[in-house]
């Protein structure tokens, strides 16, 4: 039997306090630790993915910018998006890097398409679009055989700080919400459906959901 837990870490939190707190978890998780996944709406921020070029940060302004070590180029996470962190064990899950990832794009596309947007993932960069614009972004890290970071989905918000970047660093590509293409969505109606989606797409047996950060936060 494969166990998943759902941990719901509230509406602006701080992206660095989660970010060391994945850290931490992946640090100290064992072969029997309970995979699990992280949702949450981080307060305004660009984050800067390893590969990061600095020529992608427009004109950040009073929004931090901070660096991580995920897969990826800068991004923007905002109020009325949902960001997923994938704490999941590769190996009990029979999964590669690549599978984890198309099955993300897979749990997304389905989500969209139950509100009649009709999405699809690229070849040639991860993450999901709706034509020329992208909706979702991806960026993972694997370390010993454990993943962390992964998601974010566009659902209500304030798009305008992306035009203080490159997002992605994909040239030429817009950016939009499920609230441009929809009516009626929100985060609170997206996100047990979002959950439902990557839960199908990964095969667990048992889900359970708990609220506020992670024992092992430092």
């Amino acid at each position: 039997m494969t166990r998943l837990l759902v941990r719901q870490l509230g509406c602006g939190t701080a992206y660095e306090d989660v970010f060391r707190a994945m850290r931490a978890f992946t640090d100290r998780r064992e072969e029997s630790t309970t995979d699990e996944l992280w949702l949450t709406e981080h307060a305004p921020v660009f984050t800067q993915g390893q590969a990061g070029r600095a020529e992608y940060l427009l004109a950040p302004g009073d929004i931090p910018v901070v660096q991580t070590d995920r897969g990826g180029q800068v991004t923007y996470h905002g109020p009325g998006q949902i960001v997923g962190y994938l704490m999941f064990d590769l190996r009990r899950l029979g999964l590669s890097v690549r599978s984890l990832v198309r099955n993300i794009e897979a749990g997304v596309v389905a989500l969209l398409g139950d509100y009649g947007i009709d999405a699809a993932p690229r070849s040639d960069a991860p993450g999901v679009y709706v034509g020329r614009h992208k909706i979702a972004a991806l960026g993972l890290r694997v370390r010993r055989g454990y993943s962390y970071h992964g998601l974010s989905l566009n659902v209500d918000m304030d798009l305008s700080p992306y035009a203080r970047i490159v997002p992605c660093g994909l040239k030429g590509t817009g950016v939009t919400s499920m609230a441009l293409l929809t009516h009626g969505c929100s985060v609170a109606d997206v996100t047990p459906r979002l959950v439902g989606k990557l839960v199908a797409q990964y095969g667990f047996d048992q889900v359970d959901h708990v609220e506020g950060p992670h024992a092992a936060a430092p």
